[in-house]
């Protein structure tokens, strides 16, 4: 059974829409990211390709 009262917090790159359940994401430098692509600041420019987000950094 699914926590319901799990914090759901932004991600931290700027231009994503993402959220990510507390202690799930990824975590760099203090701060938490939906994915490996927003964690790395976009670095090849790839997408965090979550339905909804045309985040590139």
């Amino acid at each position: 059974m699914a926590d319901a009262t799990a914090e759901m917090i932004p991600c931290a790159c700027a231009d994503c829409v993402c959220t990510v359940k507390t202690g799930t994401g990824i975590e760099r430098d203090g701060k938490t990211f939906c994915c490996e692509a927003c964690a790395d600041g976009h670095a090849s420019h790839d997408g965090c390709g979550h339905s909804g987000c045309a985040c590139h950094g």
